[in-house]
């Protein structure tokens, strides 16, 4: 009986194992005519095959072993920063090993193309590497066959998830936590969240947003969920910050969406940092440049692709080294997006409400009427120039 059309693209080895009654180990031998099989197995397989008009593929040949030659990175997206940079990171390193490397892109995180895009990414004699920071990643990295050596880059585990896993990531829930004591150690009364799309049902970034509001004794508002763009930011910013006085402190969970809501809030008339402080992630090339430079969290990904790739030599080769790329540790990059809350509005008799005359809050001098904080005075031998000033996330505190 014909196989129907719309299916052939989605036949897969272990569809062959089943059809036969075998493991996809043994279809995998058949493929690679190994003189291991039995004949009679052999016939049992290559009648399965036929039926099923199956079309042996580079992750049965993979399958069969043989010496690691190249890498193949499975990603949903190459645009993103995070994602490129990654990508760039990998490049370097697979190079400078003598890897040859290539990229194959999960096209959705539905089962058909994530099985169809981990089989196209294995090759002979090939190893994965899987960047799964949203859902078709992940659904990538479950998709992959366990005889297949691979390393991947992910969100921040959760408890023991990443035990024994060969997994590289950022401490997203510190980066966050320190960020947000930051913003409180200002002088703000609380900091809002804007959300990027999570790989998780529980974001990291949020969890360390929340815990330090949470342990500060703070209010701890609805976060805002948004996209990974600017224009997403800028929306939602527009229907719940920019109205409201109260919002003088906002986390964003890239630093696309920091600009949309600095967008949002120029557009509302609410200058950055006077009347609403806001702080990034990531540290995109262009954070420096923004008018005000953005405040924001650095993770490096080229370094985390590097050290991703060294944990795939690691179980490669058990004497490769891993001391050349150390995992790398979030920084928060301090510029002119932030700063302490706004002043009171003065009253009709000239008084300040709470804040003494001459001092803004927490007794700090009081800016003049119109002009803009100034920038954080740099780290004498931070060498990152006279704009920013570094803080690893490890020296951040309320």
């Amino acid at each position: 009986m014909p196989v129907p059309s719309d299916r052939l693209a989605s036949v897969s080895i272990r569809d062959v194992a089943s059809e036969a009654g075998v493991s996809h180990q043994t279809v995998s031998r058949v493929i690679n005519e190994s003189p291991s099989v039995k004949e009679s197995t052999r016939q049992v397989v290559l009648d399965a095959i036929a039926r099923l008009d199956f079309r042996p593929n580079r992750a049965a040949r993979a399958l069969a072993g043989g010496p690691v030659q190249s890498v193949t990175v499975l990603t949903s997206n190459t645009r993103q920063y995070g994602f490129a940079a990654a990508l760039e990171g990998i490049e370097e390193a697979t190079r400078a090993a003598g890897f040859a490397l290539g990229v194959r892109v999960v096209e959705s995180g539905t089962p058909g193309d994530v099985r169809d895009a981990v089989e196209r990414a294995i090759e002979p004699a090939g190893a994965l590497i899987v960047i799964a920071y949203d859902r078709a990643g992940i659904a990538a990295l479950r998709a992959v066959p366990p005889d297949v050596p691979m390393a991947a880059m992910v969100e921040t585990p959760s408890g023991d998830e990443a035990a024994g896993k060969p997994w590289v990531w950022f401490d997203d829930r510190k980066a966050a936590r320190d960020a947000t004591n930051y913003l409180l150690g200002l002088g703000h009364k609380t900091v809002h969240y804007v959300s990027i799309p999570s790989s998780t049902s529980t974001s990291q970034r949020m969890l360390g947003w929340r815990s330090a509001l949470e342990d500060a004794g703070v209010s701890v508002p609805k976060p805002l969920q948004a996209g990974w763009d600017p224009q997403s930011s800028s929306q939602a910013a527009q229907h719940r910050l920019t109205r409201d006085r109260k919002v003088t402190a906002v986390l964003c969970g890239n630093d696309d969406l920091a600009i949309g809501v600095m967008r949002a809030m120029h557009q509302a008339g609410r200058a950055i940092p006077d009347d609403v402080s806001i702080v990034g992630f990531d540290d995109t090339p262009l954070a420096a440049f923004y008018i005000p430079a953005l405040t924001t969290v650095r993770q490096d990904f080229a370094a985390l692709g590097k050290a991703c790739f060294a944990k795939l030599l690691s179980l490669l080769d058990a004497n490769a080294s891993q001391d050349a790329h150390p995992w790398p540790q979030a920084e928060l990059i301090v510029r002119e997006s932030a700063g302490p809350p706004p002043l009171p509005r003065q009253r009709a008799n000239g008084q300040s409400g709470s804040v003494r005359a001459g001092t803004g809050a927490g007794g700090r001098p009081r800016r003049a009427p119109g002009t803009r904080s100034p920038a954080p005075a740099p780290a004498a031998s931070s060498g990152v120039g006279p704009e920013q000033t570094r803080k690893t996330a490890k020296g951040v505190s309320r």
